[in-house]
C-alpha cells in the first residue's frame, strides 16, 4: 500500500481534475439541451404532440444528469477543502456522505474518467468492505439526491406535461391549443371585476372623505414642511455645545463695524457749533452771487 501522504496527494490532484472535467461536461450538456428545447418547440408548433412527449424524456434525463454533475462537483470541492481529514485511518463522519456518494455514482457517470480514478484511490484508502457498503448503499449514507437521479425509470406524465408547457411558454407557442385565448379571456374578466368593485358606493365615500378640505383650525395646527421653497446647495450643520464651548456660534467673515467712534462724534458736534457761530456773528453769513449782483447794481445808480 502506498504511504498515506502520497495517496492523499493523489486524491487531491484527481479531485481538482474531476471538478474541471465536471464543469466542462455541464457546459456541453447545457448547450445541447438548448438545441433540444428549440427542436421541441418546433414539434409543438407543428402539432406533433405525441412525438414531442416521447422526445422530451431525453431533455428530462439530460437535466437530471446535469443536476447530478453539479452535486458531485460540490462533493469534490468539499473533499478538496477538507483534505486534511482524509489523513485519518477511518472515514470522518463529516465526509462519509460525500465519499460514499462519489463511490456510488462514479461508475454510472459517462465522460468523467477522473471521477473513476478518485473512486479507485478512495477504495484503496478505506478498504474493500467500505467500498462495498458505498456501492450497494447498505447503510443508506449515499445522498438521496444522488440516488434518485441515477434511477432508470420513465418520468411521470405530470413532469412531461410541465416540461412541454414550460418550453412552449418560453418560445411563445400556443400549446395546448387555445391556451393564449383562454388566458386573455380570464384577464379581461378579471379587469371587468375590478371595474365593478370600483363602482361600489363605499369606495366613493372613502374617496370623498380623503378629498374633503381641512378646516381652518386644522390648518393652523399644521406644521409647514421644512423643505418648502428653494433650498441652498450648501448646508451648514450648527456645532453642538460642549464643555469647551458652551455657546457655540458660527461667525461669518464680513465688513468691520463701521459705527463712528467717540472722537469722530465730538469733532462733528464741534463743527456744527462753529458753523452756527459764523452764521450768527458780527459779519453775518457770506452773501451769495445773486445778492452781490444786486449790490453792484445799486452802487452804479
Amino acid at each position: 500500500m502506498a504511504p498515506s501522504s502520497t495517496l492523499i496527494n493523489k486524491i487531491k490532484v484527481q479531485l481538482k481534475l474531476s471538478v474541471s472535467r465536471l464543469r466542462m461536461v455541464q457546459a456541453k450538456d447545457a448547450a445541447l439541451a438548448k438545441q433540444q428545447r428549440r427542436a421541441m418547440a418546433q414539434l409543438l408548433e407543428q402539432g406533433k404532440d405525441e412525438s414531442a412527449r416521447i422526445r422530451v424524456e431525453n431533455i428530462i434525463r439530460s437535466d437530471m444528469n446535469t443536476e447530478l454533475l453539479e452535486i458531485l462537483e460540490l462533493y469534490c470541492e468539499l473533499l478538496t477543502a477538507r483534505a486534511g481529514l482524509l489523513e485519518q485511518k477511518e472515514c470522518d463522519p463529516g465526509l462519509e456522505e460525500a465519499v460514499k456518494s462519489i463511490m456510488f455514482a462514479a461508475p454510472k457517470i459517462e465522460g468523467v474518467k477522473e471521477l473513476g480514478t478518485v473512486r479507485q484511490l478512495l477504495a484503496e484508502k478505506y478498504g474493500k468492505e467500505f467500498t462495498l457498503e458505498a456501492v450497494e448503499n447498505r447503510d443508506g449514507k449515499v445522498a438521496g439526491r444522488v440516488a434518485d437521479r441515477l434511477k432508470v425509470e420513465p418520468p411521470s406524465k405530470e413532469l412531461v406535461e410541465a416540461y412541454l408547457s414550460t418550453i412552449a411558454e418560453a418560445y411563445g407557442i400556443d400549446w395546448p391549443r387555445g391556451t393564449k385565448a383562454r388566458m386573455k379571456a380570464e384577464e379581461e374578466a378579471g379587469e371587468e371585476d375590478d371595474d365593478d368593485d370600483d363602482d361600489e358606493p363605499s369606495g366613493g365615500q372613502k374617496v370623498k372623505a380623503l378629498e374633503s378640505p381641512l378646516s381652518t383650525e386644522e390648518l393652523s395646527r399644521a406644521t409647514p414642511p421644512r423643505d418648502l421653497g428653494p433650498r441652498s446647495p450648501v448646508s451648514v450643520v450648527p456645532p453642538s455645545p460642549s464643555t469647551d464651548n458652551v455657546r457655540p456660534k458660527i461667525i461669518l467673515p464680513g465688513p468691520p463695524d463701521l459705527k463712528p467712534g467717540k472722537k469722530m462724534v465730538d469733532a462733528t458736534k464741534a463743527k456744527e457749533v462753529s458753523g452756527d457761530k459764523k452764521e450768527g456773528g458780527p459779519g453775518g453769513k457770506i452773501p451769495d452771487v445773486d445778492e452781490l449782483t444786486k449790490r453792484f447794481a445799486q452802487l452804479k445808480r
